[in-house]
């Protein structure tokens, strides 16, 4: 186990595998995506309450999952970065803080749509809303660090820190609806004793949550590639490419 994850965390041995990895998670992301937005623009009932407005939510819900999922691999990779100091760790960490900051704005601008008809207004300072927006803030303060500091080996211990402290706010986030009064709603769909959603209505969610999950992965590897090319422009492998 400990020399596959060795090998993986290889510059020129992980180019090769998300190289030929890209095309089928390509695919993958296509089905499923499409399967998702038929199920839940077209094929799931209108919400007896809401009507269609509440369609927003088969971006809305995953972009908001994402956006806390992506942070917590950034700070499991900032873990690594501080313990092992893994090359790789550091690509993954850097590389994820832009896709995991456009998840969040996704989530926010979605969530402000849906806002408007339901509560009357784009923005509340509620706990959901505004923890999300420190979390975007976050983010880009983990892009900015990186950015500011020349050398990239410092760089990554550095925003490895921030990704470390700032994961606090991710179960913030998650817990808010429960541990305070707001007017955001509570969980849904991690209900399943209780079901709160109907399963045409939650199977296109799911399938929207999973090829969010897969387009992370797909958008991963791809920054990364972009990434180990520059970093290593200097090295024989990528000369040999």
């Amino acid at each position: 186990m400990f020399l596959w994850f060795h090998k993986f965390g290889s510059p020129p041995h992980f180019y090769r595998i998300a190289g030929k990895w890209i095309p089928w998670l390509s695919g993958l992301f296509l089905v499923l995506v499409t399967a998702g937005l038929f199920g839940g623009l077209i094929a799931a009932p209108p919400d007896y309450q809401q009507g269609d407005s509440y369609r927003i939510m088969f971006v809305h819900v995953p972009s908001a999952w994402m956006s806390m999922l992506v942070y917590v691999a950034m700070a499991v990779c900032g873990i690594i970065i501080m313990v092992w100091r893994m090359k790789l760790a550091e690509i993954v960490l850097i590389s994820s803080a832009p896709i995991g900051a456009s998840f969040t704005f996704l989530a926010l601008v979605t969530g402000s749509l849906w806002g408007k008809p339901m509560w009357g207004t784009y923005w509340v300072w509620d706990a959901r809303l505004t923890s999300e927006l420190i979390l975007l803030f976050l983010y880009l303060g983990i892009i900015g660090l990186h950015n500011a500091i020349e050398d990239k080996r410092v760089a990554a211990r550095a925003v490895a820190i921030l990704a470390i402290v700032g994961a606090v706010n991710v179960p913030i986030i998650h817990f808010s609806v429960e541990w305070w009064n707001t007017l955001h709603q509570g969980p849904t769909v991690t209900k399943f004793d209780k079901p709160s959603i109907y399963w045409s209505m939650l199977l296109p969610l799911l399938l929207m949550a999973l090829s969010f999950q897969v387009y992370y992965v797909l958008a991963l590897f791809q920054q990364c590639r972009a990434e180990l090319l520059r970093r290593e422009r200097n090295s024989k492998w990528v000369e040999e490419l």
